[in-house]
């Protein structure tokens, strides 16, 4: 099985590995896309810093975050796993993994990044700023430009397994599985349920969302389980406390009423 998941906009701010080796990140078949992009953000970031700070998409307040990308390429590395921060790594827990599960997490996860393409949660990376829907001068809107590279790389990645899709929208437009393959994929929502006024509403709240993909893929990693298609999935999802549904073939909802 392969877990497609967001990257967080919460990293750690800096690593104590050695500086960026491009090519000893997984996936090399992204290399050459991943100079390019790391070129054209180093080159802005290098220049006018207001300039820099419009076409990230940040505040005045983030200025350091521009420095911090300038300097991408001397940076001390961290594991991808440990850079991010986010609600959602909050409660997938990686660093709390046993042994074993850790080991899966290794070979079953990928996080999708605005500046790397997708990474495996040991590739060793520098913390930077920079989202999948930004546009760079050069390159255009980075979903669009990734979609080609990781198009030729990530079917071999998904092999002939369950892939189950968990990314937020603006990642989820940087690859979207074809043919045969897009048969194999679910793509997972977490929908909030209350009773409103006697009603039963339904909703996407971020919070919910990324805690409950987080528990969830802490719980198929450590019960170690490896679905063949989505209909185990569900069974396998079920035995483990989730209330799952599927509204649609390749969909899948979990239903919440609290974290």
């Amino acid at each position: 099985m392969l877990v497609l998941l967001p990257p967080s906009e919460g990293k750690a701010q800096e690593g104590s590995g050695a500086a960026l080796d491009l090519g000893s990140l997984s996936l090399p078949g992204l290399t050459e896309t991943r100079r390019t992009v790391l070129d054209e953000l180093v080159g802005l970031c290098s220049g006018d810093p207001d300039k820099a700070l419009d076409v990230l998409g940040l505040g005045a307040k983030l200025r350091g975050e521009v420095a911090k990308n300038a300097e991408l390429r001397s940076a001390p590395t961290l594991p991808a796993g440990e850079l991010y921060t986010g609600v959602l790594y909050d409660a997938l827990g990686l660093s709390t993994l046993d042994a074993g599960s850790a080991r899966r997490a290794r070979d079953t996860l990928l996080i999708f990044s605005g500046l790397w393409g997708a990474l495996r949660v040991d590739d060793p990376v520098p913390s930077y700023r920079c989202s999948m829907g930004v546009k760079l001068p050069a390159l255009g809107a980075l979903g669009a430009y990734w979609r080609a590279p990781l198009a030729e790389v990530l079917p071999e990645a998904a092999g002939d397994g369950l892939v189950l899709d968990l990314r937020s929208a603006a990642y989820a437009t940087a690859w979207k599985p074809k043919g045969e393959l897009a048969k194999r994929t679910v793509t997972g929502r977490v929908l909030q349920v209350r009773t409103v006024d006697g009603m039963e509403k339904r909703s996407v709240v971020s919070h919910f969302n990324k805690a409950t993909k987080g528990r969830l893929v802490r719980a198929l990693l450590t019960d170690g389980a490896t679905p063949r298609d989505p209909a185990e999935l569900c069974v396998m999802l079920r035995d483990l406390g989730f209330t799952v549904e599927t509204p649609a073939p390749g969909k899948l909802d979990v239903l919440v009423t609290e974290v």
